[in-house]
């Protein structure tokens, strides 16, 4: 297990009364920034499915796979990247700059602790920016005068909502899948969105994945929703999913073979690639 960086001192806009989603995943991933409230929601879950882990490593694994295909090969040099998260090894700025040093990336997220590092991080970087906005209001982060003038909103732009969506709680308001269409009628066309979501596979891995989902939803973190295929397939109204289509994240274009069985994690998260025509 990772360390926490308690020893630090903590800045003042933390709450270390909540778990945060952004530091709870570097928990996952094996980083350091995040706290003893973290990693309790990470023991209460590997408790449950020591695999669990797995989920936040495809999930990443998932997301540089896709933003080298939509900058390397589908030519996209805009990347409105929602919830982004802690920064890490890899980064989405990295990914496409080093397939398009052309390429301009907004990230967006709502805690704290992302836009401080992600800020210092990224000074002086002219080709990326970072914004603080709720990514489940979309009318409201679109009208944002970064949003708007970072990115040339008559060229095709690719959205990403990856980890992010089962993290979402206003069905009774707002199901997932408006959220995303609402997202997706603002792009131009030409754009792709990328989206990757945990699962429950319908199969005897089904058990294990409601397991973490109640682990998550009763943690104080009060996230973290799995979905059937066919639930997620309707994220993706009105957009042309790419091959393979939506499919378990390991299977979205491996970089090679597979040599290792698949985990239950590994099993239970999915991501896919649609383009708005």
């Amino acid at each position: 297990m990772s360390q926490t960086i308690s020893d630090e001192p903590v800045p003042p806009y933390v709450d270390l009364t909540k778990p945060s989603i952004a530091r709870v995943y570097d928990a996952f991933l094996g980083g350091t920034d995040h706290y003893e409230v973290d990693l309790e929601v990470v023991r209460r879950v590997t408790e449950v499915a020591p695999e669990a882990v797995d989920l936040a490593v495809e999930n990443r694994a998932f997301l540089i796979r896709v933003c080298r295909y939509l900058a390397a090969e589908a030519g996209i040099t805009q990347f409105l990247d929602c919830g982004s998260g802690l920064p890490t090894a890899e980064n989405t700025h990295t990914v496409v700059q080093r397939a398009d040093p052309r390429a301009r990336v907004v990230y967006v997220d709502n805690d704290p602790m992302v836009l401080a590092h992600s800020r210092a991080l990224l000074a002086g970087d002219e080709r990326t920016a970072v914004v603080a906005g709720d990514i489940f209001a979309p009318e409201a982060l679109l009208r944002d005068a970064t949003v708007r003038s970072a990115l040339d909103w008559e060229r095709p732009i690719a959205l990403l909502q990856l980890g992010t969506l089962h993290h979402y709680n206003g069905e009774a308001v707002r199901t997932r899948r408006e959220l995303v269409r609402a997202y997706a009628d603002a792009l131009p066309s030409g754009s792709y969105v990328a989206v990757s979501h945990f699962l429950d596979p319908e199969d005897e891995y089904s058990r294990t994945a409601r397991k973490m989902e109640e682990v998550f939803l009763h943690s104080m973190m009060g996230s973290g929703i799995f979905s059937t295929r066919d639930e997620l397939l309707g994220l993706f109204d009105g957009l042309e999913l790419l091959a393979p289509g939506l499919v378990r994240c390991c299977d979205w274009w491996p970089v090679g073979p597979r040599l290792k069985p698949l985990t239950a994690g590994r099993r239970c998260i999915a991501g896919g690639v649609a383009r708005k025509p």
